[in-house]
């Protein structure tokens, strides 16, 4: 345990401090190459580690290779912008609908899709607007915090998801039928909770005339009006997917790799450009990170989890969702949320509460925002906002986060129940 501990927390502590312009990707892959030639992982954990995380993987590579060609027609400035536009100059509306938008392409996109695209994207909108540091400062936290406490309703939408659906089975219609209450509950609630925080940061009104038209910013309309009905079809295929146990891999890259064609032949983008910008150090990390959490497995980590687990679930239902919602989201805020997944699911595997899982996702997926390295995404979007010369320390998203947080994670967790 102290082995595989070690090189965990090693691992993790030089993702977050990124020593000369280490990358988080690089340093995952050093941490299990460190892992397997030290033998906290063997050979065959490889295979078992590549089993559970394939599907993930190729999904998020489709996901985000989407993601960008819609950024680069304009998908997403234009949905923005419009956004703006619906505000009609009332600083709440164009707060509360700016977290409607994030929470839809979170959904959508996936979180780290609206980390890497939507921020920027907003902060440059917010600086047109002529708003003040702290307003600005309010939509990013709102955006930031939106992008996982609404990466809840499909199998896709976050990488939690896809690997505890495939790591338990559960199809894309069941997942969805019981993740969409949740999810619904998730957005206003967050949004309730947001607003009464940052209410003080938002201004009554703002110059919306500043803001250009939305058409505008399109590259080409009738590719933009084609990407409604692709993402449409791409969304019932998963539907359709689901009945014949295709993995969601085969739509999500499917999807991302055609687009990118049809996008290519449109000459509206370039494809070597477009895959060579992709953040594949966000793969490099999810492969690394979880064959060094594997070796936590090997050292017994996921057996103790796995008896407190069955102790909750042998005092009913509410306790044990709860209480495995709010581990699951404490593992997360300070060993991140992806080797939280990994570990909470196998140790749930043979518990069969299947509300327990469902609870399992739900605080992998809040809880990671209680601290700034909880999330692939909340990493993400610190970094985007540094480049962008905006630098927001580790208690002044703490604090944030850990007053947030809890309330809206208590109430997502009560409807698993009710």
């Amino acid at each position: 345990m102290l082995l595989a501990s070690s090189i965990f927390l090693i691992t993790l502590l030089f993702v977050i401090w990124q020593p000369r312009g280490l990358q988080i990707g690089t340093t995952a892959v050093i941490g299990a190459v460190v892992a397997y030639a030290l033998g906290a992982v063997h050979y065959e954990d490889l295979f078992v580690v590549w089993e559970i995380v394939w599907d993930a993987t190729f999904a998020f590579i489709g996901i985000i290779l989407l993601s960008l060609v819609l950024d680069e027609i304009g998908f997403f400035e234009w949905a923005a912008l419009k956004m703006a536009k619906f505000s009609k100059g009332s600083g709440i509306k164009m707060f509360i609908y700016s977290i409607l938008l994030g929470s839809l392409v979170s959904a959508l996109f996936a979180n780290d899709g609206a980390a890497l695209i939507l921020t920027p994207i907003l902060l440059s909108q917010m600086h047109v607007l002529k708003l003040n540091v702290k307003t600005i400062l309010a939509f990013l936290l709102a955006g930031g915090f939106i992008s996982d406490s609404a990466s809840l309703p499909f199998v896709f939408s976050n990488l939690t998801n896809i690997v505890t659906a495939n790591y338990f089975d559960i199809g894309f219609v069941e997942y969805f039928a019981h993740m969409i209450v949740p999810f619904v509950v998730s957005v206003v609630i967050t949004t309730v909770v947001l607003f009464l925080v940052l209410r003080n940061d938002i201004p009554k009104t703002v110059d919306i005339d500043l803001l250009t038209d939305p058409d505008s910013v399109l590259k080409n309309k009738n590719l933009f009006y084609l990407s409604w009905g692709f993402l449409a079809l791409l969304l019932a295929g998963y539907f359709i997917g689901d009945a014949y146990n295709i993995p969601i891999s085969v739509f999500a890259l499917g999807g991302g790799l055609l687009f990118l064609l049809i996008a290519s032949l449109y000459k509206t983008v370039e494809p070597l450009h477009i895959i060579k910008n992709a953040p594949w150090q966000v793969v490099w990390f999810s492969l690394g990170l979880y064959i060094v959490v594997y070796g936590l497995k090997n050292a017994g980590l996921t057996e103790s989890i796995s008896g407190v687990l069955y102790s909750l679930d042998a005092q009913g239902n509410l306790i044990a969702v709860v209480g495995t919602g709010f581990i699951s989201a404490i593992l997360s805020a300070f060993m991140n949320n992806m080797p939280t997944i990994m570990v909470m699911d196998i140790a749930l595997e043979d518990i069969g509460n299947q509300a327990m899982i469902y609870a399992n996702i739900v605080g992998c997926n809040l809880g990671p925002k209680m601290t700034p390295f909880g999330s692939l995404a909340t990493l993400l979007w610190l970094h985007t906002l540094e480049k962008k010369g905006i630098s927001i320390g580790f208690w002044q998203y703490s604090k944030f986060g850990l007053i947030v947080t809890p309330p809206v994670l208590l109430v997502v967790l009560l409807t698993l129940v009710f």
